[in-house]
């Protein structure tokens, strides 16, 4: 049995996890697992119904757990909230800090039946397979923030970058072992040309890449980096970085799968994985469903995957989404002519259907 915390969050949150929910159980019942769900309240409407938007309760349910699946959080309705208590602040970033989540992967990969999804060019997008390793509990996210009045009547705002050579070494190693199980590419992003932090970062790299002589290891600024992901994401395997790169990096490669609403995300490094899509709330769709389930589908076929080696099963339910695709099957997000308009409940089932049909 696998002990699994839901924390379905806010705004499409609570309409995208019952279908990841409603995909596990598929998989239970074909593969013989069983799987415990237990849900509990994070983000805005946490925030409602308790006064923080991570509550005490919550954080202890995800230590006692094997794995956290989480919708998304946050919401215009909670964006005048003192900093602290804000969803993103008050719950997203503590969550992973307290959780030890410290590494983020972030695949983007090309699905056949979505070729005319994408706003790029067919041949630069097919075939495109790449995992974006992001840095999750340091840097400028979590530095130290501060703002002061200037003499004039002004305000002087600062956020502390800072990164030690244990924590880049930490992800960097990570990010090697994952190259290694596949093409053996890895590409390190920073700014080194005019940060300190950055100039570590490479630094650091470069002494590691020395224990890793069968992985091609290559360095790129981020500017270029983000240049090269649509000129020719095709380059790329493994990219590693840190925090506030990788976070703006991997929603411009969501481009290449046609829709943010494709691309999962596993945060990994303690002993509970947190599985969430890379997607935001989008309060202007929730309720209505519209909202694509695919990445929060994707997000816990990687919690198959990282949490619980159940490779076999992952690829079960990766399949089943690739099948859905090639079928015609879109959200609104994806829609395309001549394709099968369905909603987010609808898109669920047709993942569930193909999983059964193996």
């Amino acid at each position: 049995m696998y002990k699994i915390a839901v924390l379905p969050g806010d705004g499409i949150g609570v309409e995208i996890v019952p279908e990841a929910v409603k995909v596990l159980q598929t998989i239970g019942e074909q593969y013989g697992h069983r799987f415990e769900f237990t849900e509990a309240l994070i983000g805005g409407a946490a925030y409602d119904a308790t006064g923080h938007p991570l509550p005490d309760s919550t954080l202890e349910l995800c230590r006692q757990s094997q794995a956290v699946l989480m919708g998304a959080i946050g919401g215009p309705k909670w964006d005048t909230l003192p900093v602290h208590l804000r969803p993103e602040l008050g719950a997203l970033l503590p969550i992973r800090k307290e959780l030890g989540l410290y590494a983020n992967l972030r695949p983007a990969i090309f699905f056949p039946g979505l070729l005319h999804a994408s706003t790029l060019k067919e041949e630069v997008i097919e075939g495109v397979d790449l995992m974006v390793i992001r840095e999750l509990t340091g840097g400028l996210y979590f530095g130290e923030k501060k703002r002061e009045q200037t003499a004039d009547g002004g305000w002087v705002a600062t956020d502390v970058l800072t990164y030690s050579t244990m924590e880049i070494e930490r992800i960097v190693r990570f990010a090697y072992d994952v190259a290694r199980r596949r093409r053996k590419k890895l590409c390190s992003v920073d700014k080194a040309n005019v940060l300190e932090s950055s100039r570590l970062w490479r630094e650091t790299v470069s002494k590691l890449a020395e224990e890793y002589p069968d992985v091609e290891t290559s360095h790129m600024y981020v500017d270029n980096c983000s240049m090269q992901l649509i000129r020719d994401p095709k380059q790329f395997d493994v990219i590693v970085t840190e925090n506030m790169f990788g976070d703006i990096l991997t929603d411009e490669a969501s481009m290449l799968t046609g829709s943010i609403g494709m691309l999962p995300s596993a945060s990994i490094g303690g002993q509970v994985g947190l599985y969430e899509p890379s997607h935001g709330s989008a309060p202007d769709i929730a309720g209505q469903n519209k909202a694509n389930p695919l990445a929060m589908i994707l997000s816990a076929a990687m919690m198959l995957r990282y949490s619980f080696d159940l490779e076999k099963e992952a690829q079960a339910v990766e399949k089943a989404v690739s099948r859905v695709m090639e079928e015609g099957y879109r959200t609104p997000d994806l829609m395309e002519p001549g394709c099968n308009a369905v909603g987010t409940v609808e898109m669920g089932d047709q993942v569930v259907r193909f999983i059964r049909e193996g």
